[in-house]
């Protein structure tokens, strides 16, 4: 029996006393020795409100650009929100929405805010605020797995 552990327990030996030797790659967290040097910060344009764009050229934007966000969470959430929301939206709402998707800097503070894991700043505390998070809590217990299909824009308006 010792014989058909030998193997085993070699490998084991051996992964225990190589371990210490191998440059371990991953994510090394917040370290307080970090210097954030090696962070590039990319300066993106501020928003600029668009008064002059046609309503129907401003919800096919919006509906791009709540699909096409920097994390899947928010893909998935918006794009949901936006089938749900933007074809009936007043242009004062939209105006709102526009601004809540495309200032913020950090796609995870727009996902904090809609679940309320963080309190919203002033700014963006809005009917669209509120209408975003009533959608987060899913209060129907829909399975958003994914973005919807673009079949329903060729689909007659409700």
């Amino acid at each position: 029996m010792a014989v058909s552990n030998f193997p085993t327990s070699l490998c084991s030996l051996r992964r225990h006393l190589l371990w210490p030797l191998i440059p371990q790659r991953g994510y090394r967290g917040d370290s307080p020795t970090d210097s954030g040097k090696d962070v590039l910060e990319i300066p993106l344009p501020p928003w600029q409100e668009r008064p002059d764009e046609p309503l129907d050229t401003k919800r096919a934007r919006l509906l791009y650009e709540s699909r096409k966000r920097g994390m899947l969470e928010n893909c998935i959430l918006l794009s949901l929100f936006a089938k749900e929301n933007l074809a009936r939206m007043s242009e004062e709402q939209l105006n709102r929405y526009d601004r809540l998707i495309n200032e913020p800097s950090n796609d995870w503070d727009i996902y904090y805010w809609a679940t309320e894991a963080k309190p919203t700043p002033a700014e963006f505390e809005t009917d669209v605020m509120a209408m975003l998070r009533e959608f987060a809590k899913n209060r129907n217990r829909e399975q958003r797995l994914r973005q919807p299909d673009l079949e329903y824009l060729f689909e007659p308006p409700r």
